[in-house]
This record gives C-alpha cells, structure tokens and sequence, in this order.
C-alpha cells in the first residue's frame, strides 16, 4: 500500500529507468555497463513507504481529535500491515467486540468506524479465536463502581396494626360501660360521640376526642374511651400527639391493660391530672413486680422514681409503683404548647421501658417506621425484667385512650398543691371546694380538654 502523493514519482521514475538503459544499451558496452539509475529508483521506493506509513500515522492523528478517546491498554491495538509484515500500531478511540470476521463492533452490536484493522491479508488471519474487549468495557472495570448511601440498620421491629387518618377509628371499640376509676363521665359509642360533636377526624386527618363542653349539666359529660381490637403480648406501642386534654379536674390517660385486672397488669405510658406539668409512667400488678432500685442512673433512666418500688395494687393501695418524668414538655400545657410529641412503649425480655421525643427531637427511625430503641438513649422510666417478670405479670394487652373527670385520683388531690405545673392546687385556682362541683358547673373551662392524635403504630418483634 502506498501514498497516493509518493505513486506518481515512482512510476516516473521506472520510466525514465527504461529510457536510459536503452539509450546505455546502444552506446556503452555490456562489459562496461554499470547503471545506477536501479539504485535511485529503489532510494524512491523506500522514501515511498515512509511517506506511507507518515501517511498512516497523520491520518490518525486527525482521526484522533474527532473519535472519542480511551485508556490505552494491550487490547487497543491495531493491526497495521505493510508488504506482508504486520505492524501493532497503538490506537486512540474506542472500539468494540470483533464479530466472527474480527470487524470491530460497537456495544450495541454495529461495526464500529473508529478501530480500523490495516491488512493485506485475509481477515481470518488477522486475529485468531475470541473477541477483543472494548475500551468501554475497559474503562467500565477500571472505574470504581459509585458507592451507594449507607443504609441504616433494619429494625427488629415489625409494624402489625396501624391507626392514623381518616380510618383512624377502625380497630378500635368504643367503652360505653361505667367508669371503673368513679370518675363523673358518660362515656359514649362512636355514632353518639359523632352526632354530640366531640369525636371527630379533623381537616388535618387528626383523631379527635373531646369532653362535652355543655355549660352546666346535673351529673355527668359525655366522654370518649376507645380501646384497640388487636391484643399484644411483648411488643412496642408508638404514639403521635399534638394536644392532650389538660385543666382542673381532667384525667387523661393513654395507656395498656391486660385481662382480670391486675393479673394481666396495667401500663400507664401518658398520665397525670389537674394541671401536672410532668408525665407519671406507672405500673400496676399482682404481688411480686417491684423495680430494681431508685436510682436513676442505675435504671438509665431520665425520670424519677416516686411513692416507692412496689407495683403491687393490693400493698399500694392501687398506685402501683410510679416513674415521673423531668420534662414539662411530657405533660399538660407545655407538651400543647410545644406541639406535642411522640410517646413509645417498649415491652420485651429485658423489661417494660416508657420514651417520650417532644415535637422537633422525633428520631428519624420512628418516622421511617423502623423503630431502633436501642439507639433512643436513656428511657423516661423503666422497669427492668430482673425485679418484674413483663411476662408473667404482663400479658394479653389492649391500648387505650381515654378522659375521665375527678375519680379516684383527680378528686383525691382537689386540695393538693407543690407537685410540677400543680404549684397551688386546683381548689385554690378555681375557688371550687370539690371537684365535682366544679366540672358540672363550669363546661367552657374544659374547651382544652381533648385528644388530638396523629397515629398509633403497634409493632411486633420479627421472628
């Protein structure tokens, strides 16, 4: 193969080799005959490849500049063939697989223009067997995969029962019976509860659940008290509140019972009365259930143990053995005032824990429904399996919302001042010498006395 620039001069010069050995023939003897004309023509000749191969090579460096280029390796080679020599000449740009023919292909299969084989030879004899790799494959195993994100630990948790929006009543049963702690309410099914206008899903799918708010009434206000269909032995319970019922003489509670009262045991996770200004976790069981010590930092806890370390109803006189928090966030106004915030229940082999997260500290694990409690830090309260069995004092639960007016607690301390948000008691507050007296007097004062809640999430340990 040769420059079409070199072509013409060497033809020339055959010519003129012709000519001049004719002419010689003539005149100079055989003998004497030395023609040197042979020697430049062969000079032309090689000058002739080299101007070749320069061809070649500008011919590539041009293509160089349009073709995409790639890492130079072993396999990015081509065959460059001169008067039956084979040449490896290194090449920029990308090929592709060969095909049977050893004819350069693209990814997609398509002959590639940018890998040339230059070859006097038959293309079998070119490349034997096999496929070249592409320096696309190439630069695909020499560049790093991109890292993905770290994924954060699964949760042994598994959600089972889920309340929230507009169906958020669905799965629960509505408590009509008389109030087993005496306090002054009607509580009233889910219909009655609707048409009486304090029990409703409000414009942000919030749950809703009021005290009637009726001026006067001769007895009792009609109430809410709702309870789960799904049963729950162990397990971690999930609520999300923006306001909770707060006043004199209210008494609510979210919290989780088991069957033949206090056999199956009690679960107080959010509750106190009156104004409190600090949640009281507390447990209520049969004999033997007693917590480890009183100190905090020994039950890695936040709050503080309170009326002793029996949970026995029957030696407490149904107090059970009580944690209070030391947040006035977890309790009352200042949890409305902040927006709320979620309460977690965790109940397995190491013992019965109470969280609460104000609105703006929620772990992001709890809003992705993977709950990681062990990542939570120091618990409100805690009652460790060493000293309370949660197995055998625990079993069979429910969970529940509810409001009650006076009672057995909130009608016990009317009189009673010097505990969190509860600085002078309510009979001071309100001038009111009973409780009683002064919820059937006065319905505008528990216009604040109701639930609003996002959700409720019951969760179940994977197997």
């Amino acid at each position: 193969m040769f420059s079409f620039k070199a072509l013409p001069v060497y033809l020339l010069l055959l010519i003129i080799q012709e000519i001049v050995l004719s002419e010689a023939a003539s005149s100079i003897p055989a003998s004497q005959s030395k023609p040197r004309l042979p020697r430049l023509v062969r000079r032309a000749h090689v000058n002739a490849i080299q101007k070749t191969r320069s061809l070649a090579r500008d011919l590539r460096v041009a293509f160089g500049h349009v073709l995409p280029r790639s890492e130079e390796g072993p396999d990015n080679q081509v065959v460059y063939c001169k008067s039956g020599q084979q040449v490896l000449v290194r090449k920029k740009g990308s090929g592709g697989k060969t095909n049977e023919g050893n004819s350069p292909t693209t990814g997609d299969g398509n002959t590639g223009n940018n890998s040339t084989i230059f070859s006097n030879f038959p293309s079998s004899s070119t490349r034997s067997g096999g496929s070249t790799r592409s320096s696309t494959s190439a630069r695909v195993s020499e560049t790093p995969a991109p890292s993905s994100p770290p994924q954060p630990p699964s949760s042994p948790w598994r959600l089972t029962d889920s309340y929230e929006g507009r169906t958020f009543f669905q799965g629960w049963d509505f408590f009509t019976a008389g109030d087993p702690t005496h306090g002054i309410v009607d509580y009233i099914d889910e219909a009655a509860g609707r048409a009486a206008g304090i029990l409703e899903i409000n414009s942000q799918n919030h749950a809703i659940m009021r005290v009637e708010t009726t001026p006067t009434v001769p007895t009792n206000r009609r109430s809410i008290r709702i309870t789960t269909q799904a049963v729950f032995t162990g397990g971690l319970v999930i609520m999300d509140s923006v306001h909770m019922p707060v006043g004199c003489g209210t008494w609510p509670a979210f919290w989780t019972n088991g069957p033949n009262w206090p056999q199956g045991g009690e679960i107080d996770i959010l509750e106190a009365v009156h104004e409190y200004s600090n949640n009281q976790a507390t447990l209520h069981t049969s004999a033997g259930c007693t917590i480890s010590s009183t100190n905090s930092g020994t039950l890695a806890i936040s709050g503080s143990v309170i009326a002793g370390t029996n949970c026995d109803v029957a030696a407490t006189s149904n107090q059970g053995c009580g944690i209070r928090a030391n947040s006035p966030l977890s309790y009352g106004r200042g949890f409305n005032e902040n927006g709320g915030g979620v309460y977690a229940m965790k109940w397995d082999t190491t013992g019965i824990a109470v969280y609460f997260f104000p609105r703006g500290a929620i772990p992001t694990d709890i809003e992705a429904e993977a709950p990681l409690p062990d990542t939570w830090g120091a618990a409100q309260a805690r009652w460790p399996a060493d000293s309370c069995d949660p197995f055998r004092f625990f079993r069979e639960h429910h969970a529940i919302f509810d409001t009650t007016l006076c009672g057995d607690w909130a009608g016990a301390v009317w009189n009673v001042a010097g505990i969190p948000g509860q600085e002078e008691s309510c009979a001071q507050r309100t001038g009111v010498a009973s409780c009683e007296a002064y919820v059937r007097a006065n319905g505008a004062a528990f216009r604040e006395a109701y639930w609003e809640v996002k959700n409720v999430k019951i969760y179940r340990l994977r197997d």
